[in-house]
């Protein structure tokens, strides 16, 4: 059965395989990859097998990167995890042949599908956590099964008055602000550029596939969680707070706003991303909501022979994060330069 090489951002045979298989997720959208192309200027691609009839099997995205890093394939970048669309280890073969041919180092991030994880041809090279919550049960049955300190939290912000309203597209900035300042302040990382969320908005908020919670404390913005959409699935993507206001638990009430507006819109499971494996106050915090926990692994291929070329840039990454994200540089260089070199960290 023929293997095709396609652009998934416009072929309907993209479309067509991710609305059956059971490993398909917001990060396998036309519209995720869509805000990553228009974003970083990657090049989307997938191989699809199709039947004897044309309809599509299975299959694999990925974007063939070569730059100052050298050549390598993701599937796929700044994305929580991207499961191989296959259902056997000859599906995967199949697939990941004309990947292999490339000659260069593969990256892979596995959820729910195994048979990469089982290919004694890629090495485990890190692990990160996910959590998620199902949203079936009766809202009662949610309530009690929150952990009494989460509970707790949400009373308290609630006694504080904090509100939660979805944003317009004209505070996406706040947003914006609010997440450089955690990225920075707190964590001394750079901002994904500010067009990546633009695109975000364009490609998915604005199909129905996204939306921005604000928690506001007497007419201010203090929380913001930006949440992704697609099929069963309500997934938690980004997440950012004033630090000094959390003694208000923003975060807390618009997760369990957030329980309760998935459940009122027909969502079955609400996705809370990812972990890292030693982000220890991250993980109590998904603890105290999620209903499952799993592992996400980080696979890599790197072919026989092959020598990975000097990569100076990569360490002068980590020099250039911890310059720009200095408490005395101006936020404004904080972004920009997070503009200019986010792309890279793949």
């Amino acid at each position: 059965m023929p293997i095709n090489l396609i652009n998934p951002t416009t072929n309907t045979l993209w479309y067509d395989l991710i609305q059956h298989h059971c490993f398909a997720s917001i990060f396998h959208t036309p519209e995720w990859l869509c805000a990553l192309t228009t974003t970083y200027q990657f090049e989307p691609m997938a191989v699809v097998k199709t039947d004897r009839s044309g309809q599509p099997v299975s299959g694999i995205p990925f974007f063939l990167l070569n730059d100052q890093r050298g050549k390598r394939i993701i599937s796929l970048p700044f994305s929580d995890f991207t499961d191989a669309l296959v259902h056997n280890a000859e599906e995967w073969d199949e697939l990941l042949e004309p990947l292999l041919d490339q000659n260069c180092p593969i990256v892979l991030r596995q959820l729910h599908n195994t048979i990469p994880v089982q290919d004694k041809r890629f090495e485990l090279t890190s692990r990160a956590k996910w959590h998620g919550i199902d949203l079936q049960p009766e809202v009662d049955e949610l309530w009690q099964g929150l952990h009494d300190s989460a509970r707790r939290a949400i009373k308290k912000s609630q006694r504080d008055g904090i509100k939660i309203r979805i944003a317009e597209k004209d505070e996406l900035h706040t947003f914006y602000d609010l997440h450089l300042g955690v990225r920075k302040y707190k964590y001394q990382l750079l901002a994904q550029p500010y067009s990546f969320f633009e695109n975000i908005w364009q490609n998915l908020v604005e199909a129905g596939q996204g939306l921005i919670f604000f928690a506001e404390y007497e007419g201010t913005v203090i929380g913001a969680l930006f949440f992704l959409c697609w099929g069963d699935t309500f997934t938690y993507k980004f997440s950012a707070t004033k630090q000094d206001e959390l003694i208000h638990r923003p975060t807390d009430i618009m997760l369990w706003e957030a329980m309760l507006y998935g459940k009122e819109h027909g969502f079955k499971i609400l996705d809370l991303g990812l972990s890292d494996w030693d982000q220890e106050g991250l993980l109590r915090f998904k603890r105290k909501y999620a209903s499952e926990e799993k592992t996400i692994s980080f696979l890599r291929h790197t072919p026989k022979h092959f020598t990975a070329p000097v990569d100076p840039f990569g360490s002068t990454l980590g020099k250039l994060t911890n310059l720009f994200t200095r408490p005395d540089v101006p936020d404004e260089v904080t972004e920009e330069a997070g503009n200019l070199l986010y792309r890279f960290f793949t």
